[in-house]
């Protein structure tokens, strides 16, 4: 079967949505969110223009992200969006409907895959391919899984961490934690009302994951600090604090360790042959919390394994869809091979 040139593979994230088109790369990367007016049900703005507007609208204005922990929360919501996604990349007027691939996270059910499916095919596709988020990661990252050599990979999203070891182009053991970048914002907020009473937005905890968050403290990133400013919940007053890099290490311990224990708990079930190879190749991270700071260096430490982290590792897993548009054969493979039912671990 030969792809059309207007195909395109679509890496749906809770955080952002990256889009692939064949013959041209990724053209577009914005992030999964939805404004909307509540007295018209008209849809204002969606992607980065959505995003500036989270927790700075007016009542009758709404900003929402419809999907969580990988999955579809709001079916209508994520219709619409990528509606709007699929039409900016193919234009508005277009003759043919695009096949389209999208990615899903290995620990997601029948019904949420349905809904992906769905969604993708109400927004305008033809036809739509489901793939999971290992593979695709795996294909992004230039590792040749059609070869019998056992492979891990840890993609940590958004919303999810999809842990796998890959092997004949098939999934052979994994799980799927709905543990990513959100819990991580999620677990910076929690710290910083606790230790200092001062409440902070998602978008201020996630510039301080970036800026100076770390899973592994060391002598260079110890004394990095970082202005945040927030709503003081003693006096109700707007406040300004200064955090290090510390003290982000000791917000990011419990989502950190939980990541950490999800590796250990696939390699403890990998087959011995496939284990070996992973001593060999080791562990390639890839997905934007991959890129926390001293999180490989964490992981290499506790599992005594080498670990890589995958070049551009935010696009890994658009660009793995990218390559099924021209190899279906294998994402056929894939999928049967899944029907056959992987060793899940969680």
């Amino acid at each position: 079967m030969m792809w059309g040139s207007e195909d395109i593979g679509i890496d749906l994230g809770t955080a952002s949505v990256l889009v692939f088109k064949k013959g041209k790369g990724i053209v577009l990367h914005e992030p999964s969110v939805v404004a909307i007016d509540k007295n018209s049900d008209k849809v204002i703005a969606v992607g980065e223009e959505a995003r500036q507007m989270l927790g700075r609208t007016p009542g009758h204005i709404v900003a929402v992200r419809p999907l969580k922990d990988g999955v579809i929360a709001d079916y209508d919501m994520t219709e619409r969006m990528l509606t709007y996604f699929i039409k900016k990349v193919i234009g508005r007027k277009f003759f043919f409907k695009p096949r389209v691939v999208v990615c899903i996270p290995t620990g997601a059910t029948d019904v949420e895959e349905r809904a992906v499916r769905q969604a993708t095919l109400s927004s305008g596709a033809r036809q739509a391919f489901i793939i999971e988020e290992p593979l695709a990661a795996a294909l992004g990252a230039g590792i040749n899984i059609s070869e019998a050599t056992g492979n891990m990979v840890v993609d940590i999203g958004g919303g999810t961490s999809d842990i796998a070891v890959l092997s004949l182009g098939g999934i052979v053991c994994n799980t799927s934690l709905r543990i990513g970048g959100d819990k991580f914002d999620e677990a910076i907020i929690r710290y910083v009302r606790r230790e200092f009473n001062l409440m902070i937005g998602d978008r201020t905890a996630e510039a301080l994951k970036i800026n100076i968050g770390t899973a592994y403290v060391t002598e260079k990133n110890r004394n990095r600090f970082m202005e945040i400013k927030g709503r003081d919940l003693v006096t109700g007053l707007p406040k300004t604090i200064k955090l290090s890099s510390e003290e982000s290490w000791d917000a990011l311990q419990e989502p950190v360790d939980a990541v950490i224990e999800g590796v250990k708990k696939v390699l403890e079930v990998t087959p011995p042959e496939l284990a070996a190879d992973i001593v060999n190749n080791g562990i390639v991270m890839t997905g934007g919390g991959s890129l926390l700071d001293g999180l490989d260096i964490l992981l290499s430490r506790q599992t005594n394994l080498p670990v890589h982290l995958a070049d551009d590792s935010i696009s890994c897993v658009a660009k793995g869809t990218g390559k099924t548009l021209n190899e279906l054969k294998v994402m056929a493979r894939a999928r049967n091979r899944l029907k056959g039912g992987p060793r899940r671990v969680l």
